[in-house]
């Protein structure tokens, strides 16, 4: 029951015209009001209704920003009934005063009304004189491209009478592109509106022969088009300047992009490719590319059609930027139908150029002004930066016009040389993420099994100015013979030069003898060389005992709780195929690689995890948890595998004529394919497990994983874990903490002044002294950064960076101040 106190405050802040603090009041009670309004909340919105009329429209317009605001969904749900009540009483009085506050109401959503009920308040205020806003008329046009309670066809007749602009306000890009405008004289303002309304018309996948003519011609009419179009879509995807209040189920919407404003913004990246090349066009391209394809949960990714826009535009530059940006998007995307139309501009520039599309990618890699490998010096006058690229991270080293070293950029830099710094610290950007991507593209050479001739090999890798920060650090076998860049010179573990050969390929420690292997890790170690993924340390995954006996499918990483969103990413990231599963009666595919160059399809049986709607789902229905179950290999070309979403088991779905394909032995798959698969499903259960997280010792909503957690916190080591605990055997003596630190069986054991600590290697968490006591340290994002000088000799192992950092951090716990963990070691 609703207490009277509540009511009996709001009401006294209403009658003194206190605002302000009557929606303070407002928020909070919704915050803690878990029920519907009606009966028990009569106090509260006769409470609401002592505001005096004049100052109505104020009082609901700051609860609807403050419901803006709002992140809980049940409150954001409680809000959002209120703001219906009290909004009826400016909808249902036909009076242009109530229509101007109604409508001004519902532009601060996707959609609100009917369309119907649209259009008559908006006819009240035309009739009456009175334009409608900008915002009005831009959530009038998000209803009809919706199609919201069918409106289009009531909204109509309403486009005869606005004078509006082309693009819908409340974007960052569309704001810049009106405020530009309507700084120009009238006929130039007059025809960047033309430009723009013919923008709008884009409507078809890629720009007909009359479209483009007619842009080129509107084009020609214009003074610089091409700076102001790239200011303005240098913007897109930045936050919304005017918020939307989300309504309950829908996705964020100030996460999305303006369902109207996608149209023109399509034509408007199409008429960039238009334009004579620049080079920031490319870049301004492929940002558009990743922001569109950002997911928002609810929706997915943000927006398909402008990241395709981008991608053509950038398949019509004939440049080597707009080359090199495709290229480095093709190792980075993710969603089907754009990765589709990146590999098909790949492809065709391929076909135009007479190379192979692996070709294509290698000449693609600009070099970003390095003038030799990995290494830049850029001069602003008499001050210079010097970027260097040839370790695991890109630095920035500034100095000024004496030549001193200096923590920033010098003040006559920014002073004298802000463009050029502006093209600078793109450019350190650019080579920072095509590192990534070119890191990415050669972890996925060895199932590509790519061999290159020595000559070709040796300019785009070894000695290619970008590229070689990678290939250096990397192990190759020229004919056969293992070999790393070392003393400005290609060498052998005992230091022999090779100067030539005839074939190059990458080296993979399968099938390779453990004692190279072993000579190669120490060789890196000894050298420093931290390689850009795995590669001397990598996994190696043989056929075990228990598989001989399955014959047929790995239950190696099945019965673990994963969470699911961050499994689908790494999949994707490592070049899977899988579908979220939702809480709904639909039968989906397991995850899935292929490997077409083995004529191989690999799988990993899952299935979602509960039947409580939020305990186990997102608010739009997505499973949070799945389980894992076997791995299996069939032909490429087999029939495709279902289950239901929550589980019941794999059905292979066949024609009524054809017999359903068996899974092939595991001991017929190439041991390479088979090892690399399973390294992937190791570090999909490694990151994704459950049992990762420290918080999780009560085993998750209702206790009910906390067995799992239990067992896979402080359980057996997988393959990745056992590289860990190879790697620290070594590592661990060179340790400043050497004395007090020691590897013993799953665990690096820490001995504090307080107490002792068991670090497990494959979770990273913690047990304590006395009696195994449980630790919780909630590791930050960037845990990395805090092992100090300790080398690693590989990227991408968070888990071991954590355990360092944990351990570092523990043979000082005398030392620590975090009452988080303080309270647990004294406790």
């Amino acid at each position: 029951m609703l207490h009277s106190e509540p009511g009996e405050r709001m009401a006294e802040l209403a009658r003194r015209g206190d605002v302000e603090g009557l929606v303070d009041e407002t928020m909070a009670y919704t915050a803690r009001h878990p029920g519907q309004w009606g009966q028990q909340t009569r106090p509260v919105t006769a409470a609401l209704g002592l505001v005096a009329p004049e100052r109505q429209p104020e009082l609901l317009m700051a609860i609807l920003e403050r419901c803006c605001q709002v992140t809980e969904p049940e409150q954001r749900r409680v809000t959002n009934e209120l703001l219906a009540n009290l909004v009826q009483r400016f909808s249902t009085t036909m009076t242009p005063d109530s229509a101007a506050v109604a409508l001004a109401f519902a532009a601060r959503h996707t959609s609100y009304f009917s369309g119907e009920q649209q259009r008559l308040m908006a006819e009240l205020l035309l009739d009456a004189g009175r334009p409608l806003p900008p915002e009005v008329v831009a959530m009038m046009r998000r209803t009809v491209v919706h199609g919201y309670w069918g409106s289009a066809g009531a909204l109509t007749p309403l486009p005869d009478r606005l004078d509006a602009p082309a693009i819908n306000p409340g974007e960052a890009w569309a704001d810049r592109a009106l405020a530009d405008i309507a700084s120009l004289d009238p006929d130039e303002a007059g025809r960047w509106h033309e430009l723009l309304r013919h923008a709008a018309t884009a409507t078809s996948a890629k720009p007909a022969r009359k479209w483009e003519a007619t842009a080129r011609g509107l084009l020609d009419e214009l003074t610089e088009p091409g700076d102001r179009l790239r200011s303005w879509l240098a913007l897109v995807g930045r936050p919304r300047t005017l918020r939307l209040n989300r309504t309950q189920w829908e996705y964020d919407v100030n996460e999305a992009f303006d369902q109207f404003n996608t149209t023109p913004l399509r034509g408007l990246v199409w008429m960039l490719s238009f334009l004579p090349a620049h080079p920031e066009s490319p870049r301004i391209l492929g940002a558009i590319v990743e922001t569109a394809l950002r997911k928002v949960a609810g929706l997915g990714p943000r927006n398909p059609k402008t990241a395709n826009a981008a991608v053509y535009a950038l398949s019509r530059i004939p440049t080597e930027e707009a080359l090199a940006q495709i290229a480095r998007l093709a190792t980075r995307v993710t969603y089907k139908g754009t990765l589709k139309e990146l590999n098909a501009a790949l492809d065709t520039r391929a076909a135009a150029l007479g190379l192979s599309r692996d070709e294509v990618e290698e000449l693609a890699v600009p070099a970003y002004g390095l003038t030799e490998v990995g290494r830049q010096v850029e001069h602003f006058g008499d001050a210079s930066a010097t970027l260097d690229a040839t370790s695991a991270t890109v630095t920035v080293t500034w100095r000024n016009s004496t030549g001193k070293v200096v923590r920033s950029v010098p003040a006559s830099v920014r002073s004298g040389h802000p463009e050029q710094l502006a093209g600078f610290r793109a450019a350190v950007k650019d080579v920072e993420k095509m590192l990534s991507a070119q890191a990415e593209r050669l972890d996925r050479q060895f199932l590509a099994q790519r061999v290159w001739p020595f000559d070709a090999w040796r300019t785009r890798y070894l000695d290619h100015p970008l590229v070689g920060t990678l290939a250096r650090r990397l192990i190759w076998l020229v004919d056969d013979v293992p070999c790393g860049y070392a003393d400005g010179a290609l060498r052998t573990d005992e230091g022999k030069e090779i100067v030539a050969g005839e074939t190059v390929r990458l080296w993979h420690p399968i099938g390779r003898e453990v004692a190279e292997v072993l000579v190669w890790r120490a060789w890196l170690e000894q050298r420093r060389v931290t390689q850009p993924f795995k590669q001397a340390h990598r996994e190696v995954y043989l056929l075990t005992a228990a598989e001989e006996k399955t014959r047929v499918y790995s239950n190696r990483y099945a019965a673990h709780v994963l969470r699911q969103h961050q499994f689908h990413a790494l999949t994707a990231a490592r070049g899977w195929r899988n579908k979220l599963r939702m809480m709904v009666d639909d039968a989906y595919e397991p995850a899935v690689r292929e490997l077409p160059q083995w004529g191989l399809r690999a799988e990993f049986w899952i299935e979602g995890i509960g039947d409580e709607w939020e305990a186990d789902t997102t608010e739009s229905g997505a499973y949070l948890r799945i389980a894992t179950d076997q791995v299996r290999f069939y032909p490429i070309d087999a029939p495709r595998h279902y289950a239901h979403a929550g589980g019941g088991g794999y059905e292979q779905w066949t024609s009524q004529d054809a017999r359903p394909t068996d899974p092939l032995p595991l001991a017929e798959i190439p041991p390479l394919v088979l090892s690399e698969v399973l390294r992937d499903v190791d570090l999909f259960v490694g990151v994704a497990s459950v049992g990762n997280d420290p918080t999780w010792q009560d085993g998750g909503p209702g206790g009910r994983f906390r067995e799992y957690w239990a067992s896979y916190s402080f359980g057996e080591l997988s393959g990745t874990a056992q590289t860990r605990r190879e790697m620290l055997e070594r590592l661990v003596p060179r340790l400043a903490i050497a004395e007090r630190a020691k590897v013993e069986g799953r665990f690096l054991v820490v001995r504090g002044d307080l107490r002792s600590y068991k670090i497990h290697l494959g979770s990273g968490n913690i047990l304590m002294s006395p009696n195994d006591q449980y630790l919780c340290i909630v590791p930050k994002q960037t845990a990395g950064s805090s092992t100090g000088d300790v080398f690693l000799p590989f990227e991408g192992d968070r888990v071991l960076a954590v355990i360092l950092s944990k351990a570092l951090m523990l043979a000082k716990d005398a030392q620590i101040t975090d009452p988080t963990i303080t309270h647990q070691l004294r406790g």
